[in-house]
């Protein structure tokens, strides 16, 4: 397969059938529901080299190994999710390992230093890839789980900006697709509204390696956060998590819902019951707490220790269809 991009600059008729009607409609209009379970799924080879994409594969398959050994695909999706991170727990923190070229965006996985987005991602990809055969255990079908969770529709064209940068997209977007379900609301969720324009106040930042080296895209990536403003976003206020956490299953995505004006989420996690308590599994940048993969304490608790974590938001993954 060529590693030549398609065209990086969107004209307005691409974007439109690329992400649909007016509104919310252009993030949820033109997704379909994921396909069943006897669907075969075609897996594609990536656009840029195995060694810009897949990172830390000698731990990739040692995890496979472990979790032959373990039958992980005995357990539920959750449990396999909450199983999976724990065995990415002591991994370094590392953030920026998404921006692996200045044009070409791929699916990609660095097992080697893992940021909270990619934590979760790993976990959830590397739960839904061992259900199949072991035989089907391999780079080609771990990113294919990749791409099914952080790009819109399941589908990397190539672009910065078919990767869905903001966690209230992959919610709605997932959901649509019967992938999973957000819980929020059902918890006593609370409306929330802002305007959405993180990516577009960063563009110049580190962070933003592509939309630095490919200004024309930020047309493209505003009216991506114009319609992720207009999503019904509930969250469940600091103050009343403690009083919830006991109906938090093993594996939910926990987002950090943050004060800060441009953007909704700070953080991101996983649920991990400890008895009557839910913990939070998360990789963190703290150096207090290690700068790595870990189990913190409870969901609650960890809200407290800043002043700009005002809640969260929790969205519980299913299963995902098998390679066939």
């Amino acid at each position: 397969m060529s590693n030549l991009p398609p065209s990086l600059s969107l004209n307005r008729r691409h974007f439109l059938n690329t992400f649909g009607g007016a509104g919310a409609a252009m993030i949820l209009g033109n997704c379909k529901t994921v396909p069943t379970e006897s669907t075969p799924v075609m897996l594609r080879q990536p656009r840029l080299p195995w060694s810009v994409v897949f990172k830390g594969e000698p731990k990739f398959h040692r995890l496979c190994e472990q979790a032959k050994r373990e039958n992980w695909a005995s357990q539920p999706i959750g449990e396999r999710t909450v199983t999976a991170g724990k065995a990415l727990c002591g991994t370094p923190y590392g953030n920026y390992t998404l921006e692996i070229d200045n044009k070409i965006e791929s699916p990609s996985v660095n097992f080697d230093l893992l940021d909270c987005w990619t934590f979760y991602e790993a976990s959830l990809a590397l739960a839904r890839l061992v259900k199949n055969p072991s035989s089907q255990w391999t780079r080609e079908a771990f990113l294919h789980y990749i791409e099914l969770e952080r790009y819109r529709g399941g589908r990397c064209d190539g672009t910065y900006v078919s990767r869905m940068h903001h966690l209230e997209e992959v919610f709605a977007n997932n959901e649509r697709r019967g992938l999973g379900r957000n819980m929020t609301a059902s918890l006593g969720g609370l409306s929330l509204r802002r305007k959405v324009r993180y990516m577009q106040l960063a563009s110049i930042s580190k962070s933003n390696r592509y939309l630095r080296n490919n200004p024309a895209m930020l047309g493209d990536m505003a009216r991506v956060e114009e319609d992720i403003s207009q999503l019904p976003v509930t969250y469940i206020p600091s103050s009343k998590v403690a009083s919830v956490e006991s109906k938090l299953e093993n594996g939910d995505v926990i987002a950090i819902v943050t004060s800060w004006h441009s953007t909704y989420t700070g953080h991101v996690g996983l649920a991990l019951r400890d008895g009557a308590n839910c913990r939070f599994m998360h990789a963190t940048s703290s150096r207090s707490k290690g700068k790595a993969c870990i189990i913190d304490g409870r969901i609650s608790t960890y809200l407290r220790e800043k002043g700009t974590n005002i809640g969260i938001t929790v969205f519980r993954p299913s299963e995902a269809p098998l390679i066939g």
